[in-house]
């Protein structure tokens, strides 16, 4: 058993829940001192299929006295409390200070100093040259950029979908992400943190582009090196071969960045331009995909895409939002009939980004195109709310979507309720709630639910009444409220009852699967690291030794550093995170 929370804490105003796992009536929250400091009934929300729980909710929304609480299950056995959590005004500063900072405990290719790093502290790494993985006599310099996950290779659609998510969280939410300093080499020199640590991933972005306008797909070893320091892997560096959605995605973000770098340093924003328009060029010239799959004998991350119809539409109007040429317009009405997800916020998938981009450009807008784009992130919202109301945690995910990085799913969610709001959508969004359908899995997802369930999630009995409450209390919050709920799934509100952020909360996990964690000089893990989270799969040895298949999908997670499938660590499932993150601090101040 135990009871569920949100381990940093909560807002004075806005929603406040614990959940609880089993049958009780009534909860309080204590203090540090014991003292009983409210009391409350709890909510029966039936069966969430997604844990496999029968739950209660715990509602304390209208208390707002800042302190140290635990909630308290009342009329069971003792010791049924929640791990301590926080209620306040600056509940989430700490929790951004750490996810961001983990970008540079990231750093590739440059001294991680004691000033800036602490005990993770490592001399530069990967800096040989590296040669192209098809002509060996060529060589270049690529130094520099974020490890992309618990590997050391770095990968550009990886790295521009990080870079995506913290730059719009710097668009919209600029007093949030300029307020926000976290002690890095650059700090001080006048540009936001946030900038000064994207600018480190976009220098080695630019490396990566051959002078034909090309982009090579990733920098990495033929093969994933054992458990050491990074500094201790010395096997040769291969440019892998190029891709059409790297080329996109190089194009997209550098146009992006030009915009919002020319503030503060105009020469570096040319550098950006020139290089978004030469992809953009070359992507031109070769209309067709070129898809990458891993050469022979390489066999790190692939970072493959079936398609590259949502890369080209993201570039074609972040190069219209930079330049208002009528030409880019014209490009991305026509990319945009093409076949793809639009709301996708990335990696794999990145349309979302682009219309992101035409809501928020200054340029001149077609009010059909802005009017689509509207209503396509307000559908994709209200199927979020529709979501959350079908599960007792209110997360805004069905059952069939905790696949590898789930965590990033529910930050998405997060991200899709927070961009509704931003543009004023929360009526529309409620009054679609009822209606939307939910969205169907791949056919790659629903193939294997058939082969993974005996008695599938949606052909379980459910409580009606219970059904209902649970409709009821979540489709009544705001799409703010909703932001949050996706935050306190991350923070410890789920059926683990863990915080998916090191050195956040608690019972925060502490095995991720990243490799200088796990190594001699390094005794625990930077904090503000973002798990993978439940992966239903079951896709490692770890995880197949530790749960049964079958298991309710948002139980399928070990703390185990071996666990690739659900403990690894990734630049894009820390950034969504830091935009939910400073959209819930920007509402708040």
């Amino acid at each position: 058993m135990g009871v569920y929370v949100n381990q940093v804490g909560y807002y004075g105003k806005g929603e406040k829940r614990a959940v609880l796992p089993f049958s009780c009536e009534k909860f309080r929250l204590s203090d540090e001192k014991g003292n009983t400091c409210y009391e409350g009934k709890t909510v029966d929300l039936g069966i969430d299929l997604s844990a496999g729980d029968h739950v209660f909710a715990a509602d304390f929304s209208d208390f707002a006295k800042p302190g140290i609480y635990r909630v308290c299950a009342e009329g069971v056995s003792e010791g049924e409390e929640s791990a301590v959590f926080r209620i306040g005004e600056q509940v989430y500063d700490g929790l951004l200070g750490d996810l961001m900072k983990a970008f540079y405990y990231l750093r590739c290719g440059c001294d991680l100093e004691p000033q800036y790093a602490g005990q993770y502290q490592h001399p530069a790494c990967h800096m040989s040259k590296a040669k192209d993985w098809a002509d060996r006599s060529y060589e270049k310099d690529v130094h520099g950029g974020w490890h992309d996950a618990g590997d050391y290779g770095r990968y550009i659609t990886a790295g521009a979908t990080a870079l995506a998510h913290l730059l719009y969280s710097y668009r919209m939410w600029p007093e949030t992400m300029k307020m926000h300093k976290v002690q890095i080499p650059e700090s001080g020199n006048g540009v936001p943190d946030i900038l000064n640590e994207c600018r480190y991933e976009l220098e080695w972005i630019l490396k990566m582009q051959r002078e034909d306008g090309a982009v090579w797909h990733k920098v990495t070893t033929a093969q994933h090196i054992p458990f050491i320091m990074p500094q201790k892997d010395l096997d040769p560096l291969y440019l892998s071969p190029i891709s059409s959605s790297a080329a996109a995605d190089l194009s997209a973000i550098c146009a992006m960045a030009a915009a919002i770098y020319e503030e503060y340093d105009s020469k570096f924003a040319g550098e950006l331009k020139k290089a978004a328009e030469k992809s953009y060029a070359w992507l031109k010239q070769h209309p067709e995909l070129i898809e990458f799959k891993n050469p022979k004998g390489c066999g790190t991350g692939e970072y493959g895409e079936w398609e590259d119809y949502s890369n080209r539409f993201w570039a074609a109007v972040e190069m219209y939002s930079l330049t208002g040429e009528e030409e880019y317009h014209k490009e991305l009405e026509e990319a945009w009939n093409k076949p793809f997800r639009r709301t996708a916020l990335g990696y794999s998938e990145v349309g979302g980004f682009g219309m992101l981009s035409y809501l928020l450009t200054n340029q001149k807008q077609d009010m059909t195109l802005r009017n689509a784009f509207l209503k396509e992130f307000a559908c994709e919202a209200a199927q979020r709310v529709k979501a959350s109301g079908m599960g007792g945690y209110g997360v805004g995910m069905q059952h069939w979507e905790y696949i590898w990085g789930s965590n990033m799913e529910i930050m998405k969610a997060g991200m899709y309720f927070a961009i509704a709001d931003y543009f004023g959508l929360e009526d529309e969004v409620k009054s679609l709630a009822d209606n939307v359908e939910l969205a169907m899995p791949p056919q790659w997802v629903a193939d294997w639910i058939e082969d993974y369930y005996t008695v599938k999630p949606e052909e379980q009995k459910r409580d009606e009444e219970a059904l209902r409450r649970c409709k009821e209390m979540y489709e009544a919050y705001s799409l703010r409220d909703h932001a949050a709920v996706q935050l306190d799934y991350l923070l410890g509100l789920n059926a683990m009852g863990v915080s998916y952020v090191t050195g956040q909360g608690e019972y925060a996990y502490k095995e991720p699967h990243l490799r200088p964690t796990h190594c001699d000089e390094m005794k625990t893990c930077m904090p503000g690291m973002v798990s993978g989270g439940p992966c239903e799969q079951l896709q490692d040895p770890i995880i197949q030794k530790t749960v049964t298949k079958g298991t309710p999908p948002m139980k399928c997670y070990v703390d185990h550093w071996e666990s690739y499938s659900t403990n690894e660590i990734t630049i894009y499932w820390n950034s969504p995170a830091v935009f939910v993150a400073a959209y819930l601090i920007e509402k708040n101040l």
